[in-house]
């Protein structure tokens, strides 16, 4: 897009609603709040619409998009639910867990949502903002997350603005994310194979303990079948040292748990992970926005259980060299 276009400010009222869900019919662009993070809506059936979404964010055509749906019986019109599908979305949906399914011939989606897998990403958001605006729109809704491709996610709407104001129709504010990570992805095939995706906001000994056993993971050179799979993913403009007790010389530290008395900022003082997870992007955007030219964040340990194993993979992809 060539040229700037006024972005709205839409308030979580049923105006608001309104006037999102017509910009989203006339194949407008609309972020809204889920638990996670901001999403970039289009409507999911609009080849120019969904382009759009991969022009405004600068996004590789390859990766694939997420499906947000008002209720389970619109995702089966989209997709096959084996059985541990069924399971999985029985016990977690609406919520942050996207589901990976093969896709019905009939579903009527833009190939662009899908980057040409015979498979769909699609999730049922539990935020109440954005139940309202899927239910008000009536249609699938294909939305990554509200931001430029490969930088901090959204957590709130003014983080929205600042990366996107100028190339979408609106944002729809409903206030700061509870969750503050993307969903957890799990791929389930035909034959019922469950296999982690993508760690997140949903940690993945709750899902193992569903299934009665544990999931299959990605191989490292397998071909990207869902977003958030970028080796360089989550970067702010400054660089990222992980597992930091303390800071080097002129480097700002971001804390975890007690004993960082001296960080810049601390995820969790009280060592919390689900406090870390809903502060992550929020503090890596405001370290960035302390970081001097060419000044190194360093961040400390994060464990390596729970919420943690999603934080630790977005950290890990920040801090992994840039294209």
């Amino acid at each position: 897009m060539n040229r700037a276009i006024p972005t709205e400010t839409l308030k979580a009222d049923p105006q608001g609603l309104a006037r999102a869900a017509e910009l989203l019919a006339r194949g407008g662009l609309v972020a809204f709040p889920t638990e996670t993070v901001y999403g970039l809506g289009a409507d999911a059936r609009d080849d120019t619409a969904v382009a759009r979404i991969f022009e405004a964010k600068g996004r590789p055509r390859f990766n694939p998009l997420i499906v947000h749906l008002p209720d389970i019986a619109a995702a089966r019109r989209i997709a096959l639910f084996p059985d541990a599908a069924e399971r999985l979305a029985g016990a977690f949906w609406p919520g942050p867990l996207t589901l990976v399914l093969p896709l019905r011939p009939d579903a009527g989606l833009s190939p662009l949502v899908t980057a040409g897998n015979d498979t769909v990403a699609l999730r049922l958001p539990a935020h109440a903002v954005a139940r309202a605006l899927l239910v008000r729109f009536g249609g699938p809704v294909a939305a990554p997350s509200a931001n430029p491709s490969g930088k901090v996610s959204p957590t709130r709407a003014e983080h929205v603005a600042e990366g996107l104001a100028g190339r979408i129709e609106a944002v729809l504010d409903g206030g700061a994310c509870d969750v503050g990570l993307e969903s957890t992805i799990v791929g389930i095939g035909a034959d019922g194979a469950a296999t982690l995706l993508r760690p997140g906001g949903l940690p993945v000994e709750v899902i193992e303990d569903c299934l009665g056993h544990p999931l299959a993971r990605r191989g490292e050179d397998a071909a990207i079948s869902a977003p958030g799979q970028l080796g360089s993913h989550y970067a702010p403009e400054a660089g990222i040292r992980l597992e930091a007790r303390a800071p080097r010389a002129g480097e700002l530290w971001l804390g975890f748990g007690p004993g960082c008395e001296g960080a810049a900022m601390n995820l969790s003082p009280g060592g919390d992970l689900v406090e870390a997870a809903a502060n992550l992007f929020h503090h890596l955007r405001a370290m960035d926005a302390l970081a001097q030219t060419g000044q190194v964040i360093a961040v400390a340990p994060i464990p390596e259980h729970g919420l943690g194993r999603a934080i630790n993979d977005r950290l890990r992809r920040a801090a992994a060299p840039r294209p």
